[in-house]
């Protein structure tokens, strides 16, 4: 058989495409452009949130077993144990009831110093309970996953308390859970409120490695700060509602070498631990509106301010003429 009419093609077992480095090439652009346009244009938002609500039911059926298992290890806790936390549970209770009752007399002061100083009535923030399922897969970032989405009306951007302050702050909404960035997360900022001196500044989470707290940047050494200091929120940001506790300075570092101090705090929210949160609505939605009444006797009391005007310029013009009287009958005499 000539040689020239050997068939040298490979066969079509052995063909396979473009090479091993052509195809990381491509597929490693393929990523970068993905990363870049949903960093900037948010394309892969939508479906995000169609994998999160397809994958629920899934998350859901995974968590049964372990809650199942949570739910049989508080069942069979010893008398002893349910008998302290039943002591422990009545002493709080009581502790509560006083705290209620001076919150009570408090707030009935206010109210009346309001309507003396004509200052406009602040309104509750409304909110909504969810339970914590479980933290996020990201290690770098300190999240958790609620059980309450779209469907409820949780919106992005909302405050999330516990019952000892701030917890974070919904930052991703789906169709049936929610992720909430915790107020350590280095990402994180919230404006705070020095309760002993009145002082604003901005709390930030710790940066740092080990980082589990808070840390106020960017204050001068010479600030008027000590430890044990309490941060609640300003308010000033519209996000979250004034006077919610925060964190309590716990380390204040000054360096001469340095025109700033370095602030440690620590949260007050079982922000780590927390079990059940409760998801307000930002300030910023609800901008109050002026009363129509209010603006009606506004307008009554301009009218009637404007005809005291008119009656006294009148009486001023009726007395110039008697005083030019009595002057010309003094040169008389």
């Amino acid at each position: 058989m000539p040689l020239g009419t050997l068939d040298r093609t490979a066969p079509p077992l052995f063909n396979q495409g473009p090479s091993a480095l052509s195809k990381l090439i491509f597929f490693s652009a393929l990523a970068l452009f993905l990363m870049v346009a949903d960093a900037r244009f948010n394309i892969v938002q939508p479906l995000r949130a169609t994998i999160g609500a397809v994958l629920y039911p899934i998350q859901w059926l995974a968590l049964k077993p372990v809650q199942l298992a949570l739910g049989g290890g508080r069942y069979l806790e010893d008398l002893q144990t349910a008998q302290a936390k039943e002591a422990e549970a009545r002493r709080s209770l009581a502790l509560q009831a006083e705290r209620a009752g001076q919150a009570d007399t408090l707030a009935q002061e206010n109210a009346r110093l309001r309507s003396l100083l004509e200052l406009r009535q602040t309104t509750q923030t409304p909110g909504r309970a969810a339970e914590v399922l479980y933290d996020a897969a990201d290690p770098y970032t300190r999240k958790v996953v609620i059980d309450q989405g779209l469907t409820n009306g949780i919106a992005a951007g909302s405050p999330v308390i516990d019952e000892h302050g701030v917890v974070g702050q919904v930052t991703q909404v789906q169709p049936f859970s929610s992720e909430i960035t915790l107020v350590i997360d280095r990402d994180l900022s919230i404006p705070v409120q020095n309760v002993r001196t009145g002082a604003r500044s901005v709390a930030f989470g710790d940066a740092s490695a080990h980082g589990g707290g808070l840390e106020l940047r960017f204050m001068a050494a010479n600030a008027d700060l000590q430890e044990g200091d309490l941060l609640t929120t300003s308010g000033v940001d519209g996000v979250y509602p004034p006077g919610l506790p925060v964190a309590k300075i716990d380390r204040i570092e000054r360096r001469a070498d340095s025109a700033f101090a370095r602030i440690h705090c620590v949260p007050l929210a079982h922000v780590t631990a927390a079990r059940y949160v409760l998801v307000l609505a930002p300030t910023g939605v609800r901008a109050p509106k002026p009363a129509p009444a209010d603006s009606a006797a506004a307008g009554k009391k301009k009218g009637e301010k404007s005809e005291k005007s008119e009656k006294s310029e009148k009486s001023e013009k009726g007395d110039k003429p008697a005083v030019k009287a009595d002057k010309k009958e003094g040169r008389a005499r």
